[in-house]
C-alpha cells in the first residue's frame, strides 16, 4: 500500500485535486499535471519548492507543526484531513490490530442494541465490516452478497446501485470514511487485503482511494431502497466505542411520522426474531470481514 512514504503520497494526491482557480492562482494555459504544481503549493505554504519536493519524495519526513498547518491551508484541507496530515508528519508507533476474525463485541453492547427494537444499529470495525447488529440492523442490510461488509457491499455487490439510490455519493463517503477509520495504520493486514482486492475489481474504488479524501463517518442522511419495504430515508449517527478503539456504533432513525418510519416499522414486523427465527448476535461468535 506504499506506506513507506505515506506523507508524500497524501500531499501528492491532495494537490492533484486542487484547481488553481480554487486558490486564486491563474491557470496559466495548458498544464501537464492535474491540480496544482509543486511550486504553487510551496508558494502558497511559504516554503521553498525544493523543500516541498523533498517532502513529497520522502527525502524529508518531519516537517514542523507550523509547516504542516501551512500546507493544510494551501491545500484547503478540512479539519479531519488536517489532523490526519499531522499524524502522518508525526507517526506514533502502534500495535498492529488483530485480524477481523478475532474481533469480539462486548455482551453489554449487544444487550444495549437489542433493547432498541425499532432502531437499526450496527457496530463496525476499522475496515467497516459489521461486527454485530441488532435484529433491525441486520434486517436493514440483509439479502446482499456482502451484507456484513459495508465497503464491499458498495463496490462489489451486484445490488449496490439499487440498494443505494444515491450510489455515487455513498461511494465517495464510504472511501473517505474508510481512510479516516484506518488512520495511519497502513500496514494492517485486513486493510491491505481489502484495498488490494477492491483496487483490482473496482475502477471507481481505485480512483477514489487515490484521492486520499479523509472524512469520518459521523452523521447524515442516507436513502435505501430495501427489497422488502421499498425506499426509506434514514438519519444516522456514528458514535465511537471508547472501550474498543476503532469501533463505531452506527444508529439509524426515520423522521417521526414519515413514510420512512412506516417502512421501518413494517421491516421490523416482517423480520422480528419470533417470526423469522433470526438468531440474536452472540459475543462468542467470531466475525469475518467477508
Amino acid at each position: 500500500m506504499d506506506s513507506d512514504n505515506a506523507l508524500g503520497q497524501f500531499l501528492r494526491a491532495r494537490r492533484g485535486v486542487v484547481r488553481p482557480q480554487d486558490v486564486d492562482l491563474p491557470a496559466g494555459g495548458p498544464r501537464r499535471v492535474s491540480g496544482l504544481r509543486r511550486e504553487e503549493v510551496a508558494l502558497l505554504a511559504g516554503v521553498s519548492t525544493d523543500y516541498y519536493t523533498r517532502l513529497e519524495q520522502g527525502r524529508e519526513r518531519t516537517p514542523s507543526a507550523q509547516v504542516v498547518d501551512a500546507l493544510a491551508r494551501a491545500l484547503g484541507l478540512e479539519e479531519e484531513a488536517v489532523a490526519h496530515l499531522h499524524r502522518l508528519a508525526r507517526p506514533v508507533p502502534g500495535r498492529r490490530r488483530t485480524a477481523a476474525r478475532h474481533e469480539r463485541v462486548a455482551p453489554h453492547l449487544l444487550r444495549m442494541m437489542e433493547a432498541w427494537p425499532q432502531t437499526p444499529a450496527v457496530i463496525l470495525g476499522h475496515c467497516l465490516t459489521v461486527l454485530a447488529h441488532n435484529t433491525l440492523g441486520r434486517a436493514l442490510f440483509d439479502g446482499h452478497t456482502y451484507s456484513n461488509d459495508l465497503v464491499r457491499l458498495v463496490f462489489l455487490d451486484p445490488d449496490a446501485r439499487e440498494f443505494y439510490p444515491d450510489w455515487e455519493r455513498v461511494a465517495v463517503s464510504t472511501v473517505a470514511g474508510l481512510r479516516a477509520a484506518a488512520g495511519t495504520d497502513h500496514d494492517d493486514p485486513q486493510l491491505i487485503d481489502l484495498v488490494g482486492e477492491l483496487s483490482v475489481r473496482s475502477e471507481t474504488f481505485r480512483t477514489l482511494w487515490a484521492r486520499h479524501d479523509i472524512r469520518r463517518k459521523s452523521h447524515g442522511t442516507k436513502r435505501f431502497r430495501h427489497r422488502l419495504v421499498g425506499e426509506m430515508t434514514l438519519h444516522y449517527e456514528s458514535l465511537t466505542v471508547n472501550s474498543a478503539p476503532g469501533r463505531q456504533l452506527v444508529v439509524y432513525q426515520a423522521e417521526p411520522g414519515s413514510p420512512s418510519e412506516q417502512a421501518l416499522a413494517l421491516l421490523g414486523s416482517l423480520t422480528a426474531p419470533e417470526a423469522t427465527g433470526i438468531p440474536r448476535p452472540s459475543a462468542d461468535t467470531p466475525t469475518t470481514g467477508r
